[in-house]
């Protein structure tokens, strides 16, 4: 497939979405809509949407690239089983308490719990994690269309990440997560569609009928599911179990992107129902991106293609767009397109759609002030506010971007996109102690000191755990110790309890 073909292809892409965008903002662009959907979003086109935000671009590419590797197979499933049980914890523990406080940024909780200074570290933690995180996302799919795409039209690197955040700023800023409960809806019909149809395009390419291909997957030596044989290893069962429990209350239950979307829900009851029905699908689809994987490296065997080298070293996460683009027909490869565009975008859009929300609510205070003025002031003052601060979060996530490129060093790069396990685990320590810790709260001001030194204990222990702990390898389980010392910490500092603040 062409590069103008593939330009021509977005370009009608973005069309699609801004139009969308237009047409659901024409009405309505206040706060209370970009904020919260104006809380009348349909439980099932949240359920479905928020596929398109679960799977980024990573996951797009990564986990069907990961299969070959003979230690990963098909382990990231015993991860996925891990999310399945912490989508059902948030769904029965953590939305009643949310609805409950009626909140619009979760991190409200800490503040009525533990007090302001917690309140701002808890907001500032999701800030830098959700900006890096998703900055890194977004980075890893652009060198893709860098690599196919734009390297053929001579646009620098730096274009491409600007004309990306353009694009996602033009469909987002006046709507907000009224738009996105929209658009993502139709970005997670594409990726969704992707992945079935380039089963069947490969499956055909091998002459193979569904149950076929299934058998033949099975048989394979890609498909290990379970490895209960070393525990010492990080694809260990209970490790991967565990942390895909933990890693998604932390990153999904007590993050502010995924869960804005369940806050547009009228009711409590719609909002399990959404969660519910998230859950079944996103356990199939992960299923069927991992037997896309294993499929990708029976086609390349039998086509003798290899495994794409970047400053001679492998880089599995291509091998999909290598084979996509350069191997298949012009009808599956602008199916792969949609499908990576459409994950990477998802995901990114409700990022920085929850970033602008957490910043203006939780720094600025624009639920509190919203009582204080009337619907013109509002209209005048705070939404345009907004699209300064949508703006500045546009621009932070370029920079973010550039930085990453401009390191080009793998290891740094690897480093960061585990920051998720770093920053992530203090939030876990916080709202564990606020809901167990039913008769303490906490010197307040000494809540940064804990949320800074856990991390940095937790840094020291994954670096080392070979050495101290007799080759025993820290996984997605340094979350969990993160949480602890965090917990543990906040316990060195606690104090009884007001009757105000035990809830």
């Amino acid at each position: 497939m062409s590069s103008e073909t593939i330009l021509a292809i977005m370009i009608i892409y973005f069309g699609i979405l801004i139009l969308i965008s237009n047409f659901v903002s024409k009405k309505d662009n206040s706060n209370d809509a970009f904020f919260k959907a104006n809380k009348n979003s349909k439980w099932y086109l949240v359920a479905f949407g928020m596929i398109g935000t679960a799977l980024s671009g990573v996951t797009f590419i990564s986990v069907p690239g990961e299969v070959g590797n003979p230690d990963f197979q098909f382990k990231y499933f015993q991860f996925v089983i891990g999310n399945a049980i912490g989508f059902i914890i948030i769904a029965t523990i953590l939305l009643p308490l949310y609805y409950r406080m009626n909140l619009t940024s979760i991190y409200s909780y800490i503040e009525q719990r533990l007090g302001l200074v917690s309140y701002k570290t808890a907001a500032t933690i999701f800030l830098i994690s959700r900006t890096i995180g998703s900055a890194f996302r977004l980075y890893l799919v652009v060198i893709v269309l860098q690599r196919f795409v734009f390297d053929d039209f001579e646009i620098p690197f730096a274009v491409t990440v600007l004309i990306s955040l353009a694009l996602i700023f033009a469909y987002t800023y006046r709507g907000g997560l009224k738009t996105i409960i929209i658009t993502d809806t139709l970005q997670t019909f594409f990726l969704v569609s992707s992945v079935f149809l380039t089963i069947i395009f490969i499956c055909n390419s091998l002459d193979l009928s569904f149950f076929d291909a299934f058998e033949t997957v099975k048989e394979s030596q890609y498909s290990k599911v379970f490895f209960f044989e070393d525990y010492l290893k990080g694809n260990y069962f209970w490790k991967q179990i565990l942390g895909g429990i933990f890693v998604t209350i932390a990153m999904v239950g007590l993050d502010q992107d995924l869960m804005q979307k369940n806050l547009s829900c009228a009711t409590i009851g719609e909002a399990q129902k959404n969660m519910f029905t998230f859950t079944g699908i996103f356990v199939i689809i992960n299923i069927f991106f991992l037997s896309v994987g294993a499929l990708l490296y029976l086609y390349a065997e039998k086509n003798g293609i290899s495994v794409p080298m970047v400053d001679g070293v492998k880089r599995t996460d291509l091998l999909f767009p290598e084979i996509a683009f350069n191997h298949l027909t012009l009808f599956p490869a602008v199916v792969f397109l949609l499908g990576l565009t459409a994950a990477t975008f998802a995901t990114t859009d409700s990022a920085l759609t929850a970033l602008t929300t957490s910043f203006c609510v939780d720094f600025l205070g624009m639920d509190k002030e919203s009582k204080k003025l009337d619907a013109e002031n509002k209209n005048k003052k705070m939404v345009r506010t907004r699209h300064f601060v949508h703006v500045g979060f546009s621009l932070l996530m370029f920079l973010v971007i550039i930085i990453f490129n401009s390191l080009n060093d793998k290891s740094v790069v690897t480093m960061i996109f585990k920051v998720a396990s770093y920053t992530y685990g203090p939030l876990l320590g916080l709202y564990a102690f606020g809901l167990f810790m039913k008769t303490k709260t906490v010197h307040d001001k000494l809540v940064p000191i804990v949320c800074v030194i856990s991390p940095l204990i937790c840094y020291l222990l994954a670096k080392n755990s070979a050495l101290l702990f007799g080759n025993y390898v820290i996984d997605n389980e340094l979350i969990i110790i993160n949480g602890l010392i965090t917990f543990i910490g906040l316990l060195f500092i606690s104090k009884p309890a007001t009757s105000q603040t035990q809830f």
